[in-house]
């Protein structure tokens, strides 16, 4: 259902794009607008990666760094069928999560270092499992293809506002079909972008309950980091707001309704479909093999171990040793 629903709003955003070059008049534009729109979501596409990593001064680990954290991810990722993603933490005290990267094969997965230092190790599996789900989605490549549908009907609204008011083009409405080029159009993209985003949030809820074999390990922490998200800020989140949707719980504050205008379903809506997911029988219990610590309370990280270095990371197979941190 919800693959079904995200493939409507993206016929209806590919129709919205055909209507409104067809107000402003004409062939050209229309295709200027989708080039230079593609151009840019296909740099993102190739380098988003490294850029929202960057913005976070997200550190890589490996199983001698961070252990525990990483063997959760492994175990996960083999679980779900998945090539084992790369593993990184950025430090800030908001519990959070994100994946990012093209497809399965050059995925990263990120976690905060207050995620785990307030989840347990289930609530932490739960986590990452809901972030290996949008890896094995495809969400990535989802979200770019919306973006780049949004950004060309932004752009032919732009368009519309130097060109739409001269005699000599074809727009069948007049100024009706300049304003509706300029304001509607672009509104109804972001409402459908933002859609989408919140759908690819329930699918991911889902599969993730499933990888991990038990919902209510994700129900658990999507309550915790929704109180921790709305109490503690996010300054580079703040920065950014365009990246809050990547996030397993939107990371801005002030924002917690389930309206047109979120990126994310409300958190209570998602935990209540998670309960029921559990309550007949979804998930299938634990993942095999995971690590010996589960069933205890206390969370993976107990001390900060990520240095405040501004340096963009290296996300390529060499690169520069992780940090060294407590979790040794």
């Amino acid at each position: 259902m919800n693959l079904m629903r995200t493939a409507m709003l993206l016929a209806f955003m590919t129709a919205l794009f055909m209507g409104v070059g067809y107000l402003i008049g004409g062939q050209a534009g229309m295709m200027i607008a989708l080039v230079a729109a593609a151009g840019m979501n296909f740099f993102s596409y190739w380098n988003s990666d490294r850029m929202v990593l960057s913005t976070y001064n997200a550190q890589e680990v490996d199983e001698r760094s961070a252990p525990e954290f990483y063997r959760i991810i492994r175990d996960l990722a083999r679980t779900a069928g998945l090539p084992m993603p790369k593993v990184y933490l950025y430090d800030s005290p908001q519990p959070n999560a994100f994946a990012t990267g093209r497809n399965p094969e050059n995925a990263a997965v990120a976690a905060s270092t207050g995620l785990l230092n307030a989840l347990t190790p289930e609530e932490v599996a739960g986590v990452m499992a809901h972030e290996l789900a949008h890896v094995q989605n495809r969400d990535t490549l989802t979200m770019t293809i919306t973006a780049t549908l949004a950004g060309a009907i932004s752009m032919l609204g732009n368009f519309a506002f130097f060109f739409g008011g001269r005699r000599d083009n074809n727009n069948p409405l007049g100024v009706i079909g300049v304003l509706v080029a300029m304001i509607v159009a672009p509104l109804a993209a972001m409402l459908v972008q933002m859609a989408i985003s919140r759908t690819r949030e329930y699918s991911a809820d889902r599969r993730g309950a499933e990888i991990c074999g038990n919902p209510l390990w994700l129900a658990s922490a999507l309550g915790k980091i929704a109180r921790g998200a709305e109490h503690i800020p996010n300054e580079e989140a703040e920065g950014h707001p365009a990246t809050a949707h990547m996030f397993i719980i939107n990371p801005l504050s002030g924002a917690r309704m389930d309206n047109l205008f979120s990126t994310h379903p409300d958190t209570e809506n998602r935990i209540a479909a998670l309960h029921e997911m559990a309550r007949y029988g979804g998930g299938g219990g634990p993942a095999a093999g995971m690590p010996s610590g589960f069933g205890s309370t206390g969370p993976i990280l107990t001390a900060n171990p990520v240095r405040k270095s501004r340096s963009v990371p290296n996300t390529g197979r060499g690169g520069s040793q992780p940090p060294k941190g407590p979790w040794s």
